[in-house]
């Protein structure tokens, strides 16, 4: 398959506040993970109690990401698929090894079948607890990535996505089905089961991956955001501000409540903000995300994102949930030194290597644009994001 294309702009195409985005997108997942389950802090938790939208933000960048890399190029379907799984499986198998060794030292029981469906990418197909949460409870993000993967080489082949007015549309008919997918929750019973069903469900995650598939094509041919990147960021932010009194007024349990609706109905806004950013970075604007340390956190975001759970449990077994503020505080800045530092030996000892040594020796590997890294992919975020650098043949995906 291969879709033809007015090419972007070919100095500028490194994208490295993309990258800058990765590392706050994955600290607010952090920070969701640390309120939830450790206990509050003032101000903070208020603003990230929802912040599990940062998986809703890292599925449209890679729709966006992806859209940008491939659209009008070509590249062996057997190359795009065996890339992406060396991008996000040596740590995803690394990560869940960690994570049930560490259920084991805590003495808390293992669903190996979890584990097994961890590993082999389908484990949110499931709505069982033991499934979702059976290896590593981040996995199930990679799951959606997978399911993703494999249906984005018809996505580039829709002929409505190759024109101003059909990716107008595209769009407008995902946000619309993203409203509808959050009121369907009013259909559901049993909560646990909406939960996994808008939640966790890839084909309910699509919709998001698809805003950024169509975001990342629209950019791509020459569309430009209506606002700059800071006013997307100050949306983004009073859509957070702005969940806060609704949490107050809606219990979880109930289905009109922020927990879901922050996940589904936030795609717009994020699919503006990585919008804003790339064409910051397009036209040669300072956005304070690109700069050596910004991407530099933005490569150990995918690792961070995988092993930061795992440090608040140990932690927590260790010492138990703390009964006082000053104990969260401490919680709280022991889990982040901690697992950002993992993540950081994590990329460079086990992320990086394995995945360069998978692509020289799998499928493309002999070719010397097998190695080579394309300028959107020296960050990764966690669910992964970032795509390899395309090369020509004949059975393509993009």
């Amino acid at each position: 398959m291969q879709t033809s294309s007015k090419p972007g702009p070919s100095s500028r195409d490194r994208l490295s506040s993309l990258t800058g985005l990765r590392f706050w997108a994955a600290l607010v997942v952090v920070l969701y993970h640390l309120s939830r389950q450790t206990g509050k802090l003032p101000w903070i938790s208020d603003v990230t109690w929802y912040g599990r939208t940062g998986v809703t933000f890292f599925f449209v960048l890679s729709g966006f990401v992806l859209a940008w890399t491939y659209d009008g190029r070509t590249v062996p379907a057997a190359v795009f698929l065996w890339r992406r799984f060396a991008r996000i499986w040596p740590l995803l198998a690394v990560s869940t090894a960690v994570s049930v060794a560490v259920w084991y030292a805590l003495g808390t029981p293992v669903s190996l079948r979890g584990a097994a469906a961890t590993l082999g990418l389908v484990n949110s197909w499931a709505p069982w607890r033991d499934y979702l949460k059976g290896g590593n409870p981040a996995a199930w993000s990679l799951s959606d990535e997978a399911w993703f993967y494999l249906i984005f080489p018809l996505l580039l082949m829709l002929p409505q996505l190759r024109s101003g007015r059909g990716r107008t549309w595209c769009a407008l008919l995902v946000c619309a089905a993203s409203v509808a997918v959050w009121a369907s929750g009013s259909l559901f019973a049993e909560p646990a089961l909406r939960v996994w069903a808008l939640d966790y469900f890839p084909p309910t995650r699509t919709l998001q991956f698809v805003l950024g598939v169509v975001a990342g094509m629209a950019v791509k041919r020459g569309w430009r955001p209506p606002v700059g990147l800071p006013v997307a960021i100050a949306l983004v932010a009073a859509g957070h501000i702005a969940l806060v009194p609704w949490s107050r007024a809606v219990p979880d349990s109930l289905w009109y409540s922020p927990y879901s609706a922050s996940h589904l109905l936030s795609a717009p806004l994020f699919a503006l903000l990585v919008s804003a950013a790339a064409t910051a970075d397009l036209e040669g604007r300072r956005t304070g995300l690109a700069g050596p340390w910004m991407v530099r956190l933005g490569q150990w975001s995918f690792a961070w994102y995988l092993f930061h759970e795992i440090v608040i449990r140990t932690l927590l077994g260790v010492w138990g949930k703390p009964a006082t503020q000053a104990g969260t505080a401490k919680i709280w800045l022991l889990t982040l030194v901690i697992s950002l530092s993992v993540a950081a030996l994590a990329y460079h000892w086990v992320e990086h290597p394995l995945e360069r040594m998978l692509r020289r020796t799998g499928p493309g590997g002999t070719r010397r644009a097998a190695t080579a890294r394309s300028p959107e992919s020296d960050g990764r975020a966690g669910p992964d994001a970032t795509p390899p650098a395309p090369v020509p043949g004949k059975k393509s995906v993009g």
